[in-house]
């Protein structure tokens, strides 16, 4: 009697989030991403503890500083290519409120998923685990990032091993080339999957950066590891006098990196692979090859069209057309992936560069100064700087030796000069907020 009352609940929890959603595009608004989610845990904080219940297979979740959005949109891309029906929270919101946004969208009461992709924050994914056990984690990369909201990269590793120690019947899909990521560990009986690179050729030499590569310390014994093959940020072949290296792989691959596409080559086992993928730049490949390698763990290996006809949405790498200008945007919002969005900036584009400091970009905005922001210094036409902090951005911009700069604080102004002033395609580079306020500009 209890299971039916609890039941019950959850239906109509279900038809409140419709009746919601209904009123708000009544009044011509948006609900956004999170608000729906946001009042079904009000009203049931236990609500994403019932949601399990409508998935058939696997649960997967995808965490991580870097590429979390494009690999589970992949994934999710991937797996629908196939057959499979699968709930995603596509749009990117990542903490508990738009997880459970999406679950009160998405499940009707007779309907079941075969899947469900779930990004998360990384400081959100232990509360998540608290409701949610996953069957899958991928962990992208663990980078510097928003130091105000989660501190040293020692202390997101923390938080991330605290959640998986809540789920430890989980199997990790691991990037071996980050030595900070290969540590996550389950149970003893269940070995984590590794997918790395053995070798990145930038076929264009232009969209390699030349700024030096930091030190980094071995997690085991402090001391400065040191590397065979040095991919980008601590990313690489690396090894320590004390013993501690990179791991063999289980989705071992070569990535040629063009302008605008990538070619790789996989290996696993004693089978070989080779797909192309039009997301662009070094760190989309480290995407590609990780929603590759959980694919083919849950047994599917036809996977060409489906990368093949992937899109990027929601600013990762997307194009898309306004007021008739081809657009590329592309969100940045730490040092390290912004230095690699900047590799492949179009130089022969008009530039708009979106900068915000609210608390989903981080306060923080001291990272600008570690970007390679010197990438642009050779652009062709004026970049325009916007946001909250389009002053500090210009002033980066100015150091990084780019003489022809517009400040327009106001987005909305922004993207009406640029639009009317463009003469050719446009690249606009947004922090995480600022790129929600470009979204609802009419195309």
């Amino acid at each position: 009697m209890n299971f039916i009352i609890k039941l019950i609940r959850f239906y109509i929890l279900l038809v409140i989030a419709r009746l919601i959603k209904i009123a708000i595009n009544m009044r011509g608004q948006s609900s956004g991403t999170s608000f729906i989610g946001m009042i079904m845990l009000k009203i049931s904080p236990n609500f994403l503890r019932y949601t399990s219940n409508y998935i058939k297979k696997e649960q997967i979740a995808v965490t991580g500083t870097n590429g979390k959005t494009t690999t589970a949109g992949m994934l999710s891309h991937i797996l629908e290519y196939q057959g499979n029906k699968v709930i995603h929270n596509e749009k990117g919101a990542n903490m508990l409120s738009g997880i459970a946004n999406t679950m009160a969208l998405s499940i009707y009461p007779f309907k079941r998923f075969d899947y469900s992709v779930l990004e998360s924050d990384e400081a959100y994914l232990s509360k998540l685990y608290d409701f949610i056990e996953t069957d899958y984690l991928i962990v992208t990369n663990l980078f510097r990032d928003q130091l105000d909201r989660y501190g040293e990269l020692n202390t997101t590793a923390k938080k991330i091993q605290e959640a998986i120690d809540k789920n430890p019947d989980l199997k990790l899909i691991l990037n071996a080339d980050d030595p900070i990521v290969v540590n996550f560990k389950t149970k003893d009986d269940i070995k984590p999957v590794f997918f790395g690179f053995d070798s990145i050729t930038f076929m264009n030499k232009n969209i390699e950066s030349k700024a030096p590569m930091e030190l980094f310390n071995c997690t085991k014994c402090g001391n400065v590891l040191k590397y065979t093959k040095r991919f980008y940020a601590q990313q690489g072949h690396y090894y320590c006098d004390c013993g501690y290296k990179r791991p063999e792989c289980d989705y071992t691959a070569n990535a040629k990196i063009y302008k605008d596409y990538s070619i790789l080559n996989i290996t696993h086992g004693d089978k070989e692979f080779e797909f192309k993928t039009y997301l662009a730049g070094v760190y989309n490949a480290y995407n590609v090859l990780a929603a590759i390698a959980l694919s083919m763990e849950l047994g599917y290996e036809d996977l060409q069209d489906a990368i093949y006809n992937y899109k990027s949405i929601f600013g990762r790498c997307e194009t898309r057309t306004i007021k008739g200008h081809k657009t590329l945007i592309q969100l940045i919002k730490n040092p390290t992936g912004a230095s690699e969005v900047l590799k492949t900036v179009d130089l022969e584009s008009d530039i708009l560069i979106v900068i915000n400091d609210n608390y989903a970009d981080g306060r923080d905005v001291s990272w600008l100064w570690d970007a390679d922001f010197e990438l642009l210094k050779d652009s062709k036409k004026r970049i325009i700087t916007s946001g909250s902090r389009a002053y500090d951005m210009a002033t980066r911009l100015k150091y990084a030796g780019v003489e022809n700069i517009k400040v327009i604080p106001n987005i909305h102004t922004a993207m009406h000069t640029i639009t009317r002033e463009a003469e050719g395609n446009i690249t606009i580079l947004p922090t995480y907020t600022a790129l929600l306020e470009i979204n609802k500009i009419k195309r």
